[in-house]
């Protein structure tokens, strides 16, 4: 079977999770402490970084992205990418986009001023940072709206792994309590949709420990 190394609030495995179980195809995890900078995951992954898939044939690959598209090549239905060269083009745009922008604008450091330094004991959480992230996000559900308004889904009539990679990020910062729904009701409508597929269930089920979940964070009517 093939295994996923993985850590719980990263949304670029959260990403490569939901692709697999829209896929049908079967995996185990493994929990990887990137920091611990273990031999053996720095053999398979130089970089240090999750996820890394392992094949059953031992292939190993890295890269949520180069995973997710590995793994549309594999087992083609559902296709993720879209059906035409265009679509595939809108389609890794708005992966990219939230990949690196909304990361770098948000997830990434609301993820690393209120859980990894605390875990980590590197002092106190910045506010000013976390305060920035927390406007940041209102462009990216703005955007999203903005999408749907004119799709049925933001890379077009079906979903894709545009929905999927956005959907993985919005998790962890929704864990968090951080995302303000209330207020951008278009991204919230969007969000339900994709959270109330089964691929994504397993993963809004899931709690680390010591670090509580929003309240409304694995509702699916929230």
């Amino acid at each position: 079977m093939r295994t996923l190394y993985h850590l719980w609030l990263s949304p670029f495995s959260r990403k490569v999770r939901i692709v697999l179980a829209e896929k049908g195809l079967e995996f185990k995890m493994n929990v990887e402490q990137v920091w611990e900078r273990r031999n053996e995951f720095l053999a398979l992954n130089p970089s240090g970084e999750v996820p890394v898939l392992v094949e059953p044939d031992d292939t190993v690959l890295a890269d949520s992205q180069a995973i997710c598209e590995y793994l549309d090549e594999l087992q083609p239905e559902p296709n993720l990418l879209g059906r035409n060269p265009h679509e595939r083009a809108e389609v890794r745009r708005l992966v990219s986009w939230f990949d690196r922008k909304f990361d770098q604008e948000v997830g990434d450091k609301l993820i690393n001023e209120k859980v990894m330094k605390r875990f980590l004991g590197l002092g106190r959480p910045d506010s000013q940072i976390i305060r920035a992230a927390q406007k940041n996000i209102h462009t990216h559900l703005d955007y999203i709206a903005f999408l749907v308004d004119r799709r049925h889904w933001l890379g077009g009539e079906e979903m894709t792994l545009a929905d999927i990679t956005a959907a993985a990020h919005l998790s962890t910062v929704d864990y968090l309590g951080d995302v303000p729904w209330a207020d951008h009701k278009p991204a919230k409508n969007w969000y339900t949709r994709i959270k109330s597929r089964p691929s994504l269930r397993p993963i809004l089920a899931e709690r680390i420990p010591g670090l509580p979940a929003a309240r409304h964070y694995s509702d699916l009517d929230f």
